[in-house]
This record gives structure tokens, sequence and C-alpha cells, in this order.
């Protein structure tokens, strides 16, 4: 057995490749299970691919690829065999979780509002958001059915769970397809998942090939070296190309995609492949810059991101509806900055609110799901709804920031 889907009707289908004899629907085979143990299930359904779809089928031979149901935990490397007599196919394995985040209901001041369209299109829009506990890990059950690489773990909070996966980007596909299909999440910062060998901490670690114009192996290299990436082999040809093999610990990964594309330009090419585990490499260097933190709820005005713009590079434009611990911005210098980006400017009986004033705005940049988890610090998460992607402080209120800011300097 090679691959999983799944079927609302059908369940767990196992997509599978007849080695010897025949297999057949309703027949009761040898069901070989990773841990060693024999049971015998019946097959209720059996399919093979006919140009993009599976049609039913009551038998396939060797080398027939089909689809087969009716084996609800069945997993990728396990073997259908003869009942009479079972004879098992090598183990494949599939690599362990290297990255995990934390996914759960949306707790932000904005959660359920914000459909498109007025009157009864947007109440509709409202109405089919999912936004409960229970919906979000009926939800997370349903991927892993046919998701082999994910893991859901319960964590202490009734409505957020720890999902472990291959890469942040797999994890960004599950959050960014839950979001088109309605759901509203809090999703946190990617996390390494480490392991403990011998009393010592163990992180996974990722092969990379990265293959740039000579021009852009110097920024390259150095963006690799902030990573505690470790150069394996590097290889010219003379066509102006060059192919370089790293060794780097996953978390290092984290962000790393969109720096790469950045100092090459957009000319680079990567790959990483899972290598195993390694000793803890160390801290890493994470972002310099702090975030611009909205203090107050409203409307975002055209006059304070005038004023702010001097301060940061932005990431909301006028008319956007903010809330207090939302992140607009992000900071010049190193530490966070509560601002005021809702502030209106004042009347007076001598000119209007526009008057003698050209507003000469920024324009504001805009984040990817991919580049809003990036983005985040440990004290920061995403607020994910099918229309929006917004950064926030995981506590949004400013005084027990401050507070907690406080007691963790005084020790």
């Amino acid at each position: 057995m090679t691959n999983l889907d799944a079927d609302n009707f059908l369940g767990r289908i196992a997509l599978l490749r007849v080695h010897q004899g025949e297999l057949k629907k309703g027949q009761t085979v040898a069901w070989m299970k990773r841990d060693g143990s024999v049971a015998n299930v019946r097959i209720s359904e059996l399919m093979m691919t006919e140009a993009l779809t599976r049609k039913p089928a009551e038998k396939a031979g060797p080398g027939d690829i089909c689809a087969v149901a009716g084996i609800p935990d069945i997993m990728i490397g396990e073997t259908l065999a003869d009942a009479e007599n079972p004879v098992p196919l090598p183990l494949i394995t599939v690599d362990e979780p290297a990255i995990s985040m934390t996914i759960g209901t949306n707790t932000s001041p904005l959660v359920g509002r914000g459909g498109t369209g007025k009157g009864a299109d947007a109440k509709a829009a409202v109405k089919d958001r999912k936004v409960t506990a229970r919906q979000v890990k009926d939800r997370l059950d349903r991927e892993l059915i046919g998701n082999v690489s994910l893991r859901v773990l319960d964590t202490d909070r009734p409505d957020a769970w720890e999902v472990q996966g291959r890469g942040e980007l797999a994890l960004a596909i599950l959050v960014e397809t839950m979001r088109r299909e309605g759901y509203e999440l809090t999703v946190g910062k990617p996390q390494v998942v480490t392991k403990e060998v011998d009393g010592k901490v163990y992180e996974p670690v990722e092969r990379m090939t990265i293959d740039v114009p000579e021009e852009h192996m110097g920024a390259v290299t150095q963006l690799m070296g902030v990573r505690k990436g470790r150069m394996d082999n590097m290889s010219n040809h003379g066509s102006g190309w060059v192919r370089m093999e790293f060794v780097v610990p996953s978390r290092g990964l984290i962000g790393f995609r969109t720096e790469f594309l950045t100092q090459t330009r957009g000319t680079g090419i990567a790959h990483s492949i899972h290598e195993g585990h390694e000793p803890w490499f160390g801290t890493l260097t994470t972002r310099n810059n702090g975030s611009l933190v909205a203090d107050r709820a409203g409307a975002v005005t055209a006059f304070a991101m005038t004023n702010l713009q001097e301060r940061g590079v932005l990431f909301v434009e006028p008319g956007t509806e903010v809330y207090e611990g939302m992140i607009v911005g992000e900071n010049s210098r190193s530490d966070d900055m509560d601002v005021n980006i809702t502030k209106e400017k004042k009347l007076t009986n001598m000119r209007s609110s526009t008057a003698d004033v050209a507003e000469s705005i920024v324009p504001p940049r805009k984040l990817s799901l991919e580049q809003s988890l990036e983005f985040c610090r440990d004290d920061e998460c995403v607020e994910v709804t099918p229309e929006a992607v917004r950064i926030r402080k995981v506590v949004l209120d400013q005084r027990e920031r401050a507070r907690a800011a406080s007691r963790a300097k005084h020790g």
C-alpha cells in the first residue's frame, strides 16, 4: 500500500499496486500491519482509475494500480496478502513530523464578522461561517483520514490543538484549504518538533539543494550561515550557475523562502528533503524588527498612516477595521510600539480636515498566509478568516502585555 485518499461515503481509501495474484471485490484478504499482527478483512469496494476518475471494478491483476475501501485504519507500507498464505512486502516508512503549529478557534473581537456583500448575502455569509471548536476539530479529524504526514494532538485548551506536519508549507496548505471552506482559525507560530536521545535534545534537519546564478552565491551562503546551515558540497560547471548542498535545521527554514527569493531576485531554486535528527543547533536569529501594534479599535485613517509610515512598513490600508492588539506594521526598530492608527485630523474653523494637505501614503505591504506565519514571533499569532489574514498579539490587552513583560524582565 503506497498512498491514502479519503471519501465522504467510503472513508479511508488505500491506493495500492498488485504485485502477485488477483484482488477481487468482496474478497477476504490478510491485512498485515506495521506491528507484525495479521487480521482478516473484506474488500468492500474495488476501484480502478480510468482517465481522471475512479470507476468500480470486479478484479485487479499483477501490475494494476487500484483503490480499495473497507479498511478504516490501514496505513502506508502495510500489505494485503492471500488469507491462506500471507507474505508481507517490505515496509515503507513515512518521515516523522518536523514542524508543529497550534490551530484553534478564532478568538479575536472580529470573529464571525466581515462577510462580503450587503443585506441577505452578508447574513448568509456569516451564517455559513464555521467558528466553533467542534467544527474545527471535526475538520482536522477528517484531514487525518487521507493525510498520513499529519498528527493532531490535544493541548491544555479545549478549543486549540497541536498539528504536526512535514513542513511549514504543508501546514499552511491545510490552513488555506480550511479558510476557503469557511473556517475561522487562530494559528500559532510554527515550532520545531524535537525528541530526546540519551538525555540530549535532538531536532530534525533537512538536506537542502540550492541552484543559483554565480552572482548570488555569497548572499545565499550568508543566508544559510545565519540559519546554522552547514555546506556539504558545492559544484560549478562553468554554466554561470552554482549548485550547493546544505544540512540545515528544519526550524531554520521557517521564513527562509521569502528571503531567499528576495536575495536571488526570484532566480534561485531550492529543494529540501528530510535528513534525520541531529543535536540541538542552538539559538537562531529571528527577525530583528519589532511590530507596530494597534492600541485601540476602529477604522484606519489616511491621516494616521501618513504620520506612522516613517516609523516602519505598514500592512493595512485606509478604511481597514482594526482592534487592540492587532499588528498593523513592522517597526523600524527592534522593540514593539503601540500606535494609534485610527487617529483623525482635527477640524478647525480655519480649514477643513483635508485642506492644504496632499496625503502621500506609501502603498502597504500585503502579506500572504505563508508570509504572515513567517513574520510571527513567539508572542504573536495569525487570525485566519475567509476574507482576511491578520497578525495579532496572543494577549490583546496592552496593559496585560506590559505587566507580563515587566514580570519577565525582573524574573
